[in-house]
């Protein structure tokens, strides 16, 4: 049955229009976006497919190529270059909104940015986000990528990094591939030897975060371990 066929108040868009945007799931908000289905299937049904195609999770949706969203029977290259816009939209929103005000006074903001960037990469990726002296966002930097396992960071480069975006502070964030947000020995003792050498040159480090799966990224911080 087409959308239109549906009782007025069981429609995501009208819904949306009644109780607003959080009352929709995953699946409604994406068949708003993509506004038609195929034969056979509603825009909610298709919604579904393509969240099911991929894990059922935003973050791993978000970071999909425009080949494997086309790929989905009944979305195609049209509908996966929009996809592909509203998601990079959305990270465009968050990086500004922490380019203008204190982003370590807006720590979900930060976490919603990082989740977007990292949470569905197959390998380790280690970034930092340069601050200026009142804690907004200079520049995000995909610093080293490893393998699933491993990254290897050199302090040196974080320190040369540092100092070409002139920055005050930073917020340190990797991701681990495995689902697991726990730190491990070797993550603590990175973050202690970044530290030690980015406070040689007066940059602050105010935070190393862990991105793990759809789960909320872990905080040194919060953690008393920094």
């Amino acid at each position: 049955m087409a959308i239109t066929d549906w009782p007025e108040g069981e429609r995501p868009r009208e819904r949306l229009l009644a109780h607003g945007p959080e009352a929709l799931s995953d699946a409604e908000l994406l068949a708003i976006y993509l506004r038609v289905g195929v034969r056979g299937k509603s825009a909610v049904d298709l919604a579904r497919d393509l969240l099911q195609r991929f894990d059922g999770q935003l973050g791993t949706l978000a970071e999909a190529s425009l080949a494997e969203l086309a790929s989905v029977s009944g979305i195609g290259m049209a509908k996966a270059a929009q996809l592909k816009a509203s998601f990079e939209l959305a990270r465009r929103a968050l990086s500004q909104d922490m380019a203008t005000r204190d982003s370590f006074t807006s720590p979900g903001k930060v976490r919603d940015w990082l989740r977007l960037k990292l949470a569905s990469r197959g390998h380790e990726v280690f970034m930092a986000l340069w601050l200026d002296a009142q804690n907004r966002l200079l520049k995000a930097d995909e610093l080293f990528t490893g393998t699933l396992t491993q990254t290897s960071v050199y302090p040196r480069e974080v320190v040369k990094a540092a100092l070409a975006n002139n920055a005050a502070a930073v917020i340190l964030a990797h991701n681990h591939p495995s689902g697991i947000a726990e730190p491990s020995r070797a993550d603590e003792m990175l973050t202690r030897s970044l530290k030690e050498a980015l406070a040689l040159v007066d940059v602050k480090v105010l935070d190393h975060f862990i991105v793990a799966g759809n789960t909320p990224p872990l905080s040194f911080a919060e953690r008393g371990l920094l």
